[in-house]
C-alpha cells in the first residue's frame, strides 16, 4: 500500500505564509500525496503549480466553525472550483446539527454538493468531537442521501481529530461506497494503519513527510 497516494498535506494555519504553501506543494510533488489541503486564498497558486501532476487541490469551506449560511457556503465552493481546487472540504453547520434541525443540516451540505456539482469531489467535516455517536449518524446518513463524496472526522481546530471508533461508525453508517477521511491527530503509522484498518480511505494530515517516512510526530494537524 502507497500510503502517500492516500493523504492530503494539509497546511491551514491562518499564519501560513507563501513560503510555507510553496514548500508544502513541492513536497506533494515529490512524495505523490493525494492532495495538497488549503485555504481558499492558495487555490490558484497550488493550482497552478500542481498543473500536470498527481497531486490535486484540496480547499475548505465555512472552515473552521461551518457557521456560514448554504448560500455562503455554496459560493465559496463555486469560486474555490473557478480558481482551480479538485476536492472541497466542508464544515457542516455543527448548531444545526446539536439542535435536531436536521432539514438545515440537509440544505446546507446540499448547496456545497450542487455548487461542486460533480466538478469537485465534497468532503463533508462533521466534526465528531463534538457530536454523540447518534448526531453522528444522523449526518453522516445526510452525507450520503445528499451525494457528498466523502465524510470526514475533523476540522484539527476544535476539541479532539478523529479516532478509531467514529472512522468505524462511519464507515458502517455510510457503507463502501463513500470515502471516509481521518483528520487530526494521525501522527504516526500506527495511527495511519489504524483508521485504515477502520475504514479511513483517506488521512488528512500536516505531517505527511513524516509518515511516509515513518517517523512520529509529537504535534500537528
Amino acid at each position: 500500500m502507497n500510503v502517500a497516494n492516500m493523504i492530503d498535506h494539509t497546511l491551514l494555519r491562518a499564519d501560513a505564509t507563501k513560503e510555507e504553501i510553496v514548500k508544502l506543494i513541492e513536497e506533494a510533488k515529490e512524495y505523490n500525496f493525494a492532495s495538497v489541503c488549503v485555504n481558499p486564498t492558495w487555490v490558484e497558486l497550488a493550482a497552478k503549480e500542481l498543473k500536470g501532476v498527481h497531486s490535486k487541490v484540496c480547499t475548505v469551506i465555512g472552515f473552521p466553525l461551518g457557521e456560514n449560511t448554504p448560500e455562503t457556503k455554496a459560493f465559496e465552493t463555486k469560486d474555490a472550483i473557478a480558481k482551480g481546487a479538485d476536492e472541497v472540504d466542508m464544515v457542516i453547520n455543527i448548531g444545526a446539527l446539536k439542535d435536531n434541525n436536521l432539514a438545515l443540516v440537509e440544505r446546507d451540505i446540499k448547496a456545497v454538493v450542487d455548487a461542486a456539482n460533480k466538478q469537485a469531489i465534497v468532503k463533508v467535516i462533521i466534526e465528531t468531537c463534538l457530536l454523540t455517536d447518534e448526531e453522528k449518524v444522523k449526518v453522516c446518513e445526510i452525507c450520503k442521501k445528499v451525494g457528498a463524496d466523502f465524510v470526514k472526522t475533523s476540522t484539527g481546530f476544535s476539541t479532539g481529530g478523529a479516532t478509531v471508533a467514529d472512522v468505524a461508525l462511519m464507515r458502517k453508517t455510510v457503507g463502501p461506497e463513500m470515502g471516509v477521511k481521518a483528520s487530526g491527530g494521525v501522527r504516526s503509522i500506527e495511527d495511519m494503519n489504524n483508521v485504515i484498518e477502520a475504514g479511513a480511505t483517506r488521512i488528512g494530515t500536516s505531517s505527511g513527510v513524516a509518515l511516509v517516512k515513518g517517523k512520529k510526530v509529537e504535534s500537528g494537524y
